[in-house]
């Protein structure tokens, strides 16, 4: 029997009141928290340090750029000489324009992964991983590469472990494999000068915060080889959030001016009202504490900046190694983004298409456990497939 909408309308007509109670509290909390992200951004350089210096930390972030054009801690972007992109861009194809000049002989490479986890439908637990990556020298001379890189999880890989979830384990490993491909581009880069290499995720991998020791480690170790590669190679690099609910900002400010603690506003939300596309924020260094204590050196060396990529909703998260926003080029690194993001039409090409490459769609996993099956069969190797799984290979 399915829903009845008519029970849902009442029961949200009955609750009108708690709804409407939220709203204004939401609101009235995010108004406090605007004003005191205007009120900080006023501030200039010496005396947001002088006056953060007594705060013990984590405080959430640290300021790091001096960028006396800042406008409400607002960088505009300008498409040309004197006027912000939006008022100078009146087609695409003078957007376009400008990728063309911004990403000509600028290599970007991407990497993502997929996966078949293990399941009902096979008696032993297997899991097959594939990345793909996506290398594009934006050159009339050069041809993109795009390949994909398979691994097996056994159930030596796969065995009993009742801190790690199965599925745990494949994440992780998938984790560790992009992350490698990664690396290893990086330490055979052979212009960084012209290079941009994206991660889909955050630097700071606060979700494992949520796993055991082990796992934790397992996802720290696989970054700090990337931080470390990054960092020895100057290759830049940037760990693209399209959805993020990072609060670093939010709780800069309530540690800052001893507001109210909230779980309810982040930082996108914050700050989008206050940009337009293609503007950023100034940048921060990244002081969240947690899983970031684990970092060893590195711990205080991720930095983070919002950048605006659509013309309306929240603007993403970039995060970056230290070394880029000492650089003196973080304007010219942040306009490698900015170009992908319009050839992609509101998201990274590179990591789109590596996204593209890398999943693992039906009939892939069709194909591998037809070979899986004709496999065993040939080495004696007692494997069953479920009825289910059976019935869709004759029916294909």
């Amino acid at each position: 029997m399915s829903v009845s909408s008519g029970q849902i309308k009442a029961l949200l007509a009955h609750q009108r009141s708690a709804f409407s109670y939220f709203n204004r509290a939401s609101s009235d909390l995010l108004k406090t928290y605007e004003q005191a992200w205007v009120d900080f951004s006023r501030l200039d350089y010496p005396q947001r340090q002088d006056l953060l210096a007594p705060l013990a930390s984590p405080v959430g972030a640290q300021p790091l750029e001096m960028a006396p054009k800042a406008d409400r801690g607002i960088i505009a972007f300008f498409f040309g000489e004197s006027a912000p992109a939006q008022e100078r861009w009146s087609n695409r194809q003078e957007s376009c324009q400008w990728v063309q000049e911004i990403l000509t002989d600028i290599t970007t490479f991407a990497v993502d992964g997929s996966q078949i986890s293990p399941g009902k439908d096979l008696s032993i637990p297997l899991a097959l991983i594939q990345i793909g990556w996506f290398e594009n020298p934006h050159s009339k001379t050069r041809p993109y590469q795009k390949d994909v890189r398979l691994d097996l999880m056994t159930p030596a890989d796969l065995g009993p472990n009742p801190a790690q979830p199965v599925e745990r384990r494949v994440n992780i490993r998938r984790f560790e494999l992009e992350v490698e491909r990664l690396v290893e581009y990086i330490n055979g880069c052979k212009d960084p000068d012209h290079s941009l290499v994206f991660f889909d995720g955050a630097l700071v991998v606060t979700f494992a915060e949520a796993f055991d020791q082990d796992s934790q480690q397992a996802y720290v170790r696989a970054m700090l080889k990337l931080l470390e590669a990054s960092e020895r190679r100057r290759v830049p690099l940037v760990g693209y959030v399209d959805t993020s609910y990072a609060r670093d900002l939010v709780s800069l400010l309530q540690n800052f001016y001893g507001l109210e603690a909230t779980e309810g506003i982040h930082d996108a939300q914050l700050l989008a009202p206050l940009m337009h596309w293609g503007d950023r924020t100034t940048v921060f260094r990244c002081d969240r504490g947690g899983i970031l204590d684990q970092y060893d050196h590195h711990r205080d060396r991720i930095t983070f900046t919002y950048l605006k990529t659509t013309r309306h909703g929240h603007p993403v998260r970039l995060e970056m190694p230290l070394w880029m926003g000492e650089s003196g080029h973080i304007s010219r690194y942040l306009n490698w983004v900015r170009g992908e993001v319009i050839i992609g039409g509101g998201y990274p090409y590179g990591i789109e298409t590596a996204d593209q490459t890398a999943v693992l769609q039906g009939q892939d996993r069709q194909i591998f456990y037809r070979v899986l099956q004709d496999w065993a069969e040939r080495e004696a190797i007692n494997l069953r497939l479920s009825r289910k799984m059976v019935s869709k290979q004759r029916r294909r």
